[in-house]
C-alpha cells in the first residue's frame, strides 16, 4: 500500500497529541518526522502519555529546520501558536508541500481583524485569504484540492456549525446573534497559566474576554461565506470546570414565517451529507459527554413564541470536543479530503458515555 507521508511541526502540544493519536494507527499514513523546540530527543510516546507503548510511538522529536522536517512529506501539519506559525509557513511556501495550519494565522481574510484580535502585525499579510478555511461542512469541495488549509478555531467551529443552516437560508440577515459558549481547560494549551490552574478552574465558572474573544471575527466571516448578511455577534465565552468540550448556545430572533418544524428540517437537510454531525430530535439537547474524544458534533434547536409580544426566539445549541472537532480532528478531516477520502475516514468512533 502506498502511504501518505506527513510531518508535524510543533509536536509538543495537545494539538499534536491529537494529530498523532489519529495518524499513527493508520495503515495508509507514515509520519516521517515530528519537530519541536521542546522535548528534543524524547519519543512522542514519552511526551504524549496516551501513545506510550504503541508500536509507532518511537518517533523521536527533533529540533530541525522546517525545510528539513518536510523533506519528502506530502502534507505537513503546523501545530504552533500564531505568529510563530506564520513565520514557519513562510519558509515552506516554496517547497511545494501541502500545509494544514492549526493556528489562527491564516483563518482571517481581513488584516484589520487579525491586528485587532491576534497581533500588532502579520508576518506575511499578503497570504491572508490564500488558505482554504478547513470546515468540511462549509468548504468540502475546496478543501479537496487545496494547497493550503487553515483549520478553524474551537469556538468558531462549535458556534458556526450551530448556525450554518440558518446562514444558508438567509435567516441570519440584518440581525444580531447572541451566544454564550462554555469551554474546557485544554483549550488554553499545554502550558499552565493562572486561569487554567486546577484549584481555581475546578468547581468554578467564569466569563472571560467578554464580547471581545478573538474568534468573533472568524465566526462572522464563516457565517458570511455561508450566506449571512449584515449580522452582528455578541459572544460571551465561559471557562467551565471540565478538560474537554464546548457547549455553545446561540439565540436570535426568528421571522414569523418559520416554525420550529421548518427549522428542524432545515438542519436535518443541511447536515444529511455530513455524518459526523448529528441533529438531535426536538426536545433533546446536545451534550458534551456524548461527543467527548470524537470528531462528532451534536446540534439541536428550540423555538419559543413569547406570550406577550408574539415574537419568536430561536436557540441553537451545539456540542463538540474542542481538541478533536475543534482542533486536530477537524484538521485530520481536511487531510482526509485532501487525500481523496471521506472527511470522517478513520474518525467514526462514538463518544465515551458517560
Amino acid at each position: 500500500m502506498s502511504k501518505i507521508k506527513v510531518s508535524i511541526i510543533g509536536g509538543a502540544g495537545y494539538g499534536a497529541a491529537e494529530l498523532l493519536r489519529h495518524l499513527i494507527v493508520r495503515d495508509d499514513v507514515e509520519v516521517l518526522r515530528v519537530s519541536s523546540k521542546d522535548y528534543i530527543g524524547k519519543t512522542i510516546g514519552q511526551v504524549h502519555r496516551s501513545l506510550f507503548g504503541l508500536e509507532k510511538a518511537n518517533i523521536v522529536i527533533q529540533d530541525i529546520t522546517p525545510q528539513e522536517c518536510v523533506d519528502g512529506a506530502d502534507i505537513v501539519f503546523l501545530a504552533m501558536p500564531h505568529i510563530i506559525t506564520a513565520k514557519v509557513a513562510m519558509e515552506l511556501f516554496e517547497t511545494g508541500v501541502r500545509i494544514i495550519d492549526l493556528s489562527g494565522d491564516f483563518r482571517l481574510e481581513n488584516l484589520e481583524d487579525y491586528i485587532r484580535d491576534y497581533a500588532p502585525e502579520h508576518p506575511c499579510p499578503e497570504r491572508l485569504g490564500t488558505f482554504v478555511y478547513g470546515m468540511p461542512e462549509l468548504n468540502e469541495e475546496a478543501i479537496k484540492s487545496a494547497q493550503y488549509v487553515a483549520s478553524p478555531g474551537c469556538f468558531a467551529t462549535g458556534i458556526a456549525i450551530g448556525l450554518l443552516p440558518l446562514a444558508k437560508a438567509g435567516i441570519i440577515t440584518d440581525g444580531n446573534v447572541r451566544t454564550v459558549a462554555m469551554t474546557g481547560s485544554s483549550g488554553s494549551g499545554v502550558r499552565p497559566i493562572e486561569g487554567t490552574h486546577h484549584p481555581v478552574r475546578t468547581n468554578n465558572l467564569k466569563a472571560y474576554k467578554t464580547l471581545h474573544h478573538q474568534h468573533r471575527a472568524e465566526i462572522l466571516q464563516t457565517l458570511g461565506k455561508a450566506g449571512a448578511k449584515n449580522t452582528s455577534l455578541d459572544f460571551v465565552p465561559v471557562s467551565a470546570p471540565l478538560v474537554r468540550g464546548i457547549l455553545a448556545v446561540s439565540q436570535l430572533d426568528l421571522p414569523d414565517e418559520y416554525s420550529e418544524a421548518d427549522i428542524q428540517k432545515m438542519y436535518e437537510d443541511y447536515y444529511a451529507p455530513h455524518r459526523s454531525v448529528v441533529v438531535m430530535p426536538l426536545g433533546q439537547s446536545p451534550e458534551v459527554v456524548a461527543v467527548k474524544n470524537t470528531v462528532r458534533v451534536e446540534v439541536g434547536i428550540t423555538v419559543r413564541i413569547d406570550e406577550l409580544t408574539g415574537k419568536r426566539t430561536l436557540a441553537c445549541i451545539s456540542a463538540i470536543d474542542n481538541l478533536v472537532k475543534g482542533g486536530a480532528g477537524q484538521a485530520v478531516q481536511c487531510f482526509n479530503l485532501m487525500t481523496g477520502k471521506d472527511a470522517s475516514f478513520g474518525l467514526d468512533q462514538p463518544g465515551m458515555w458517560p
